[in-house]
């Protein structure tokens, strides 16, 4: 972050923060649930073609009901090591195929793998925080700087610290409400 005046300290640590809030939100989607999701299935890698490739570039992802992933591969000799890689992907995960699609059903979770799992989201979520709280660090530093220099006044000072602990706790907010969801998600059955 390159702070050159008060106000920009807010604008550029919202956007700091606005990052780690999708990556948050990305490392929630790769959670696990009862539920279906294709976001499950994002660290898939294919070997495709002599090369790694994401599940997503070899097939179509759907989910026709709530407890099965279908992927309709766009080339039907991809199918075996489709299959494949979901197998060895470790995500408790068993694939079959019907020779033109391949059914994921995805298993209910046990209340002991959900309570991992919980832990595992809470984890997650304060990392997150704990992201946005250094993001937080590093623009009052610079702010303290600026001061320090005599670029920006004590009242320009104290307005953007305002600004940025506004926009702290507005970005630690959305974090816990994906923690919420996410856990209200690992409950259902």
């Amino acid at each position: 972050m390159n702070i050159t005046d008060g106000p920009s300290a807010a604008v550029e640590a919202r956007a700091a923060m606005k990052g780690q809030l999708e990556h948050i939100r990305h490392e929630l989607a790769s959670v696990r649930t009862g539920r279906a999701s294709i976001g499950i299935l994002d660290s898939v890698r294919v070997d495709a073609y002599g090369t790694q490739v994401p599940l997503n570039q070899v097939a179509t992802l759907s989910v026709p009901e709530s407890t099965l992933i279908v992927a309709n591969p766009f080339d039907p000799t991809q199918i075996g090591a489709i299959e494949r890689a979901v197998q060895s992907a470790n995500l408790g995960l068993n694939p079959s195929n019907d020779g033109k699609v391949i059914r994921i059903p995805i298993p209910q979770l046990t209340d002991e793998r959900r309570k991992e799992l919980s832990k595992i989201v809470h984890q997650l979520a304060e990392e997150g925080r704990n992201g946005v709280r250094g993001i937080r660090r590093h623009a009052n530093d610079a702010l303290k700087k600026l001061l320090k220099e005599h670029i920006i006044s004590e009242d320009d000072e104290r307005r953007a610290l305002d600004a940025v602990q506004k926009v702290t706790d507005e970005h630690i907010a959305g974090i816990d409400g994906l923690q919420g969801a996410k856990d209200s998600e690992l409950l259902e059955r």
